[in-house]
């Protein structure tokens, strides 16, 4: 039985091609939004990761980032959070400028892109993206996050502080949002 559901890597891709030119060919934006989360499910999964590379969706995935369409954001976002978890493609976000895309998504009112945003970011910072990864404006935004209701959001920013920031950078954010008001570089304050 378990054989039954195991696809050969040529079916593997050949099924994933078709999503993805289900998703050049359609006018719909619904049906767009029914493949981009399909492919970020089948982001998660290993054994479909070079596949996904070769059909070149990360970079669809940084696409839909500047997209008005909220749930193409939210799909392209959680696509990158998975892939940005193997090497390879983790690499490939950062040499194709992902991480400005990545956190221009801080600023979005849907939990769930804040979430894989702040994920991906953690997922991205190698020693040589650190600076970028955790730029000073992060480091501020995770602070104001770290002080929302929102557990969830709350525990993730505070991860990110205590695991990729300096005591230094976290001690120079605080010191730079005080006195400012309600965003940080754009980036809102989070809702209560």
């Amino acid at each position: 039985m378990a054989r039954k559901n195991q696809f050969s890597v040529s079916d593997r891709f050949e099924f994933l091609q078709g999503l993805v030119t289900e998703f050049q060919d359609t006018d719909s934006d619904e049906s767009k939004e029914q493949v981009l989360a399909n492919l970020a499910n089948f982001a998660y999964d290993a054994s479909n990761v070079e596949s996904l590379r070769m059909l070149q969706v990360t970079d669809l995935f940084l696409d839909m980032l500047t997209e008005e369409n909220d749930n193409f954001v939210e799909f392209g976002i959680g696509g990158l959070c998975n892939l940005s978890m193997e090497r390879e493609s983790r690499d490939q976000i950062l040499q194709n400028g992902g991480v400005p895309l990545v956190i221009s998504c801080l600023s979005s009112n849907r939990d769930e892109t804040v979430l894989s945003a702040i994920t991906t970011l953690m997922n991205l910072t190698t020693a040589a993206s650190r600076a970028e990864t955790t730029d000073s404006a992060v480091v501020q935004c995770m602070l104001r996050f770290s002080l929302t209701q929102n557990p969830r959001l709350r525990n993730l920013a505070s991860v990110f502080l205590q695991d990729y920031c300096t005591r230094e950078q976290v001690d120079r954010a605080r010191e730079g949002i005080q006195g400012q008001s309600q965003s940080v570089v754009g980036i809102p304050l989070p809702k209560d």
